[in-house]
């Protein structure tokens, strides 16, 4: 299953992983950093299909998809 990696120092909680996952991985939570920022949490990474959009899109390089079971 993949892990999903964020840092919480840069992300400014634009939430746009959220909106570009394709399979809803990735979801908004409570959970606030340093910063005063919402932080963006895994959802279901089962269905992840480490697309990595998250990562592409992501405008503070704070998100990172590994895949864990290789193949």
């Amino acid at each position: 299953m993949p892990k999903l990696w964020i840092d919480e120092r840069y992300c400014k909680g634009c939430l746009i992983c959220v909106e570009v996952c394709p399979t809803s991985a990735i979801a908004s939570s409570d959970r606030i950093n340093a910063r005063g920022y919402v932080i963006p949490v895994e959802k279901d990474m089962s269905i992840c299909k480490v697309c990595g959009l998250c990562e592409l899109m992501c405008p503070d390089f704070a998100i990172a998809i590994e895949e864990t079971d290789f193949k």
